[in-house]
């Protein structure tokens, strides 16, 4: 979820250290998996109140992308929102998804640069739909 407040800040989050997490540490988007049955965005208004407890309304896709990771194949989509009732905070007391340490808005979307080097799918394509080169090397 690439979450807008009208100055146009998004809202990011860090993930709980844990060694076998790539992302583990770094700045990214609030994600969820969907659930048997569920699409895109009814998991999408799911992220609001599971991990951020928040209310959302769900706007455009900004894009999406695949990746194998190990014997399955990823698929992710980037959708834009507002909060529409509610404070991001965390962590959330759903232990059933993984919770965020920490959130925060920013409009430097150089902070998910390193997200993005460690293979986070959501934060290439946000930052691919900005046009900023995120690539290494």
């Amino acid at each position: 979820m690439v979450i807008r407040r009208p100055d146009g800040a998004v809202l990011v989050t860090k993930r709980p250290d844990d060694p076998e997490d790539p992302l583990a540490g770094v700045w990214g988007f609030p994600a969820v998996t969907c659930a048997p049955g569920e699409d895109d965005r009814s998991a999408a208004e799911r992220v609001g109140p599971a991990k951020l407890g928040v209310t959302l309304a769900i706007g455009t896709k900004l894009g999406d992308r695949e990746q194998v990771r190990g014997q399955y194949l990823m698929r992710l989509a980037d959708y834009e929102a507002v909060i529409t009732d509610g404070t991001p905070t965390v962590p959330q007391a759903d232990d059933a998804v993984t919770q965020y340490v920490e959130c925060a808005f920013t409009d430097d979307p150089l902070v998910l640069v390193p997200a993005a080097q460690r293979g986070s799918l959501c934060t290439q394509i946000f930052l691919d739909a900005i046009g900023l080169d995120w690539h290494i090397g």
